[in-house]
């Protein structure tokens, strides 16, 4: 005896499942396989909205010379029958399969102008956006704004920067620096017996400058943003030392404003001359500053100068 009963189709949908009753087996089921779910990976999904290759628009075509119809033609090579009529439309009408290039704005400068705006910022590093943008609509009599000339620049590499600053020497100056140089080049062991000497200020409050912070723009005003400090002079703290290559001297801590008679009497005799007197050969090295070159110290220290301005 066998008998069949279905299952709720809310279940199953259109499955049965039947079991029979009999000598041999006492119940046997027929369990419905699972419905089968067509799975497309989004790999799968995005190659949809690819570009179409040079290669492959020559394909559709030839399939539609060759009689088969667009459905036919997209259920081969993957792609939507639009896709395909309009590539074998455009074959028709111009002859070509060649992508068209995207709609948008022709740009306000050629590729020559291009080129002279970054021949402008090449030789002049500081000229202006307003200078070339200027120099520019002369030439061609069309406006073009300072963001298009920062575009242009940006696009070759070129973006402004915060400059270097150095000391103006003049060729002679070069020329004793470059000499002084040249007789050091080869100095190994000598370093060793040189002593370095300088000043440092550190602030205590307040970061002179050299913190940044990350903000949107419109964010200059935030609080979060905003370094506060008070106004007036800027509490700090300095204090000079100097380094060998075996030794160190003490820190000396400097209050107030450092002139030629407070670095003899605090720095040069209690501090340098007893230091110096346990090195034989070495050699006293300080910065140009004021108080440094003075008659005074110069009195104390035999100079022996880098070439300066």
């Amino acid at each position: 005896m066998r008998t069949t009963l279905p299952y709720p189709k809310t279940c199953f949908g259109p499955y049965y499942s039947t079991y029979s009753i009999n000598d041999e087996c006492p119940l046997v089921f027929q369990v419905p396989s699972p419905l089968t779910v067509k799975v497309i990976s989004s790999r799968k999904q995005r190659s949809a909205f690819d570009q179409v290759s040079e290669f492959d628009r020559g394909r559709r075509v030839a399939y539609r010379d060759c009689g088969l119809t667009f459905r036919e033609i997209g259920s081969r090579v993957g792609r939507n029958q639009t896709t395909v009529m309009r590539i074998c439309d455009r074959w028709i009408q111009e002859g070509t399969t060649d992508r068209r290039g995207r709609s948008h704005p022709p740009q306000c400068t050629t590729s020559r102008e291009n080129r002279q705006i970054v021949r402008m910022a090449v030789t002049d590093h500081s000229v202006t956006l307003r200078t070339v943008a200027q120099h520019i609509e002369s030439v061609t009599h069309h406006s073009v704004s300072a963001h298009t000339i920062r575009r242009r620049l940006q696009q070759s590499g070129l973006s402004a920067r915060r400059s270097l600053l150095g000391l103006p020497l003049k060729q002679n100056h070069r020329r004793l620096r470059r000499q002084w140089c040249d007789e050091r080049r080869m100095w190994a062991a000598e370093w060793n017996e040189v002593v370095f000497t300088d000043e440092s200020r550190t602030c205590v409050q307040h970061h002179e400058g050299r913190i940044r912070v990350w903000r949107h723009r419109g964010e200059r005003m935030l609080n979060s943003c905003v370094m506060h400090r008070h106004t007036g002079p800027t509490p700090g703290i300095m204090v000079w030392g100097g380094i060998e290559y075996h030794s160190r001297t003490p820190l000396v801590r400097i209050a107030g404003t450092l002139n030629s008679q407070r670095y003899i009497s605090e720095i040069l005799e209690p501090v340098v001359l007893p230091y110096l007197q346990g090195l034989a050969t070495a050699v006293f090295q300080q910065d140009n500053a004021r108080p440094h070159l003075s008659k005074g110290s110069s009195s104390i220290t035999r100079l022996n100068c880098f070439p300066g301005r």
